[in-house]
């Protein structure tokens, strides 16, 4: 093979371009349209898809496997360079992940997968194949339609049978948290819930020494919730800056819960984590990963927070943010999870960006949002940070206006779904029903 073969076999793109540049001269030079009619028909779709044969053995290895009863699955999630190297194709590019599962029926009983247990969104495998049509030939396009539709998971699972393939996801870096549902003729529901990262993304949390944040003597086990209220009301009013001499936005947020169950929480709800600081490069991200961006650092305990949490819109220009750090209590044996949220606003076209004065509002759509991811057990509210009102406000660390009711809302949350009824109310104090009063100060 000559330099150039070798040159356009690993850059087709490159070769499909000069071909374009050849083509284009002799449409110009020719008064023969038959010609540009031929040059046209050359330049549709010349590529072929030849994708290597699958081999499970290296994502086998590492998937996750749990077991409930006489059905077992095991799962895992491709990264990006897997994907390619699987499939191919970019699908990274286009924000489709591949999940690939296993499903072994050990019951008496046909079992069924319905994919929307995964992703309520998930991509069809030959809509995926569409995706990526463009610039291959007619037999390249059926051998990739094919290629797809083989390995996507097919239901049902007869009795004592096996079943593996792929669902095709939305794309999530960091940690992909997700359900798997099957469902059998005998009419009950088996429910496993993954917690799995993604290689590609280090996230925050990822380098945090969570054995050595505090020594033994440290940690305060707590079981009475009136000492749990003064202890939650003892807590500072405010997060700081590094050096601890200026107040920050302020501490609104309590989450009682085991890691995983506040993780699988939050990300079932639709926030994103975010990559530590030392590991992340604006310039090397897809332009998609904006929401993974690292948090600027707020402090609390003399420490900056453990991880951080963001949602966003389609844009950077409006988030919501939390922090949140493990503090030194456990109230009956689960963690306790202090934290700040804030919306995050743009003010101007220079990127000047502020916290929504009524900082009140994020912690109350932090309520919200767990809420209706059926992850609250009960919830409740402490005092805080005192009141701040909208004619006397209090300063962030950027000095940014904010006022407050001054409460601190506190949310148990669980590892099992709750319905909207079921959810507990603590009543230390309620807030005010019409703050307006309040927070004008009058």
């Amino acid at each position: 093979m000559t330099s150039e073969a070798k040159q356009n076999h690993r850059n087709p793109a490159g070769s499909a371009l000069r071909l374009l540049h050849y083509l284009g001269a002799l449409c110009s030079c020719s008064p023969v349209p038959v010609r540009c009619i031929l040059a046209a028909a050359i330049l549709t779709g010349c590529a072929s898809f030849n994708p290597p044969v699958m081999d499970e053995k290296p994502f086998r290895q590492r998937a996750v496997t749990q077991t409930e009863g006489d059905v077992r699955v095991s799962a895992t999630v491709l990264g990006a360079q897997e994907t390619e190297a699987l499939f191919g194709l970019p699908l990274y590019k286009k924000e489709i992940q591949p999940v690939w599962l296993e499903i072994e029926n050990r019951s008496a009983h046909r079992m069924w997968f319905p994919q929307v247990s995964v992703d309520r969104d998930y991509f069809a495998p030959l809509e995926v194949a569409y995706m990526h049509h463009s610039g291959f030939s007619k037999a390249g396009k059926q051998r990739m339609d094919r290629y797809f539709h083989r390995h996507a998971f097919r239901s049902p699972i007869d009795p004592g049978g096996v079943r593996s393939g792929f669902v095709f996801t939305n794309l999530r870096l960091g940690t992909k948290a997700f359900n798997v549902e099957v469902i059998g003729d005998d009419h009950r529901i088996r429910t496993f819930t993954f917690l799995i990262p993604v290689a590609g993304l280090r996230v925050d949390h990822a380098e945090v020494d969570w054995d050595g944040l505090y020594r033994a003597g440290e940690k305060v086990a707590l079981d009475s919730l009136d000492e749990f209220k003064k202890v939650l009301e003892a807590l500072p009013c405010c997060t700081t800056g590094a050096d601890g001499s200026k107040k920050a936005d302020p501490v609104n947020v309590v989450i009682v819960g085991d890691g995983n169950d506040v993780l699988y929480a939050l990300l079932r709800s639709g926030w994103h984590e975010t990559a530590a600081a030392s590991s992340y490069s604006p310039t090397a991200q897809l332009p998609w990963e904006f929401r993974y961006q690292p948090v600027k650092s707020l402090y609390l305990f003399e420490r900056a927070q453990d991880s951080a949490f963001r949602k966003s819109r389609s844009t950077l220009n409006e988030r919501n943010q939390l922090r949140l750090w493990l503090s030194p209590f456990y109230y009956e044996g689960k963690n306790v999870w202090v934290g700040q949220i804030s919306r995050i606003i743009r003010r101007s076209a220079w990127n000047k960006f502020v916290i929504e004065p009524d900082v009140d509002e994020a912690r109350t759509y932090l309520l919200q949002d767990l809420w209706y991811a059926q992850a609250v057990l009960q919830y409740g509210y402490v005092k805080g940070t005192g009141v701040a009102t909208i004619s006397e406000p209090r300063k962030s660390l950027h000095d940014d206006n904010y006022f407050t009711d001054g409460l601190r809302i506190v949310i148990w949350v669980s590892s099992e779904p709750v319905t909207f009824t079921e959810v507990g109310f603590v009543g230390w104090e309620t807030p005010v029903a019409d703050r307006r009063e309040l927070l004008l100060g009058r």
